[in-house]
């Protein structure tokens, strides 16, 4: 695997090249992270990962400054999956000044939901990622599901924009007990990790309930907030919602988005001081 720390560097090198995959990363990897590698690696003729901690994407009372920063494990998982390169800017290399001009998604889908509680998350989102395409050129990329909303956001800027990348969302990695991979797992202490294992129950929860003819969704939502608010989580949201676009399904739309497989349940939740976030497509 080759290691490059300059946008120059790797033009040059992916100048060889015709088809790159990539994989958008922040480090800290898990094997979710590196199923994304595996998965893109059959997809192209040279497989890209990048690792940049965005600051864009962060607001002032967020985890920048301590989020995990773990290079040389992350090298050493990527080139044991198969990433042939692995693009690691530093910030001064990806921004070299203020970055004035930014990608700003629809606000009807990006100040929902995760917008709506970390306000301006989506703009850093598309703004690095919009930089790291046109830096790349990759002809797919892919994004794990565990961020549904993220994906949705940049499939529809790819759209829009009319960009020539296929986006292709992977599918969420899960430990045992069925808690998602996260990065920001690492934060939790041994009893927090064993309890983060009830958002995802959470949701089979909501879901068990839907498929036995639950329509009230506000009722079902509250339900599902109360009981991990007893447990001592403090959540943001529990909800149900369209897949093709996230907004909430009238009583009469529920069942035939059940019966055809278009709904999906999101989930975000601090248990202690770490913020999860979850969702099931049913």
């Amino acid at each position: 695997m080759k290691t490059i720390h300059t946008i120059t560097e790797l033009r040059e090198h992916l100048s060889a090249f015709r088809h790159p995959t990539f994989v958008p990363t922040m480090g800290n990897l898990h094997d979710g992270h590196l199923a994304l590698v595996r998965q893109a690696k059959p997809l192209g003729d040279v497989m890209v990962t990048s690792i940049f901690v965005n600051r864009l994407q962060f607001l002032p009372h967020e985890d920048f400054d301590t989020y995990p920063r773990t290079l040389e494990a992350d090298c050493h998982a990527l080139a044991e999956a198969g990433c042939d390169v692995l693009f690691a800017p530093s910030e001064k290399e990806l921004y070299p000044e203020p970055q004035g001009f930014t990608v700003q998604p629809p606000t009807e889908l990006a100040n929902m939901l995760e917008g709506h509680f970390r306000p301006g998350f989506f703009g850093g989102v598309c703004t690095v990622v919009m930089k790291l395409f046109a830096i790349v050129g990759p002809r797919v990329a892919l994004f794990g599901k565990k961020d549904y909303q993220q994906l949705m956001v940049i499939q529809r800027m790819v759209q829009q924009f009319a960009l020539p990348i296929e986006v292709i969302g992977g599918e969420t990695l899960r430990a045992a007990d069925g808690l998602a991979l996260s990065s920001r797992n690492n934060y939790l202490s041994p009893a927090e990790r064993q309890e983060a294992v009830q958002l995802s129950l959470a949701l089979k929860t909501m879901a068990e309930a839907l498929r036995a003819g639950q329509t009230d969704l506000p009722a079902l939502e509250a339900q599902a907030i109360h009981a991990l608010k007893t447990r001592g989580w403090k959540p943001d949201y529990l909800t149900v919602r369209q897949r093709n676009n996230l907004q909430t399904p009238s009583a009469t739309e529920l069942a035939p988005l059940l019966a055809n497989a278009g709904l999906v349940l999101l989930a975000a939740a601090r248990v202690g001081n770490t913020r999860l976030i979850d969702n099931l497509e049913i």
